[in-house]
């Protein structure tokens, strides 16, 4: 199994709150994933890539890989911070 998806990563549920709405509203994930992404994957508008199963940490495992496609997920705490998670297939 694969997945295409992307994050984006902050330091706070507060922040990552924020952003999700900021999604809603109809501003770009890429456009802030490369403003506000703390994760390397944010040059690249937060772009995973294509994952497989246990790449990610568990949770972000989980989101990949078990919740709805092309929704963003999130806040999920990880001990990296706060993620915003969209995946786009999974085969």
């Amino acid at each position: 199994m694969k997945a295409q998806a992307r994050h984006i990563l902050v330091k706070t549920a507060d922040e990552a709150e924020k952003l999700k709405q900021r999604i809603a509203n109809g501003e770009a994930f890429d456009v802030l994933a490369k403003k506000f992404s703390i994760c390397p994957s944010g040059k690249r508008g937060g772009d995973l890539g294509e994952v497989r199963p246990g790449q990610m940490v568990g949770a972000i495992d989980q989101v990949i890989f078990k919740k709805p496609l092309r929704v963003v997920h999130g806040p999920i705490k990880s001990k990296f911070g706060y993620h915003l998670v969209q995946t786009f297939y999974r085969d």
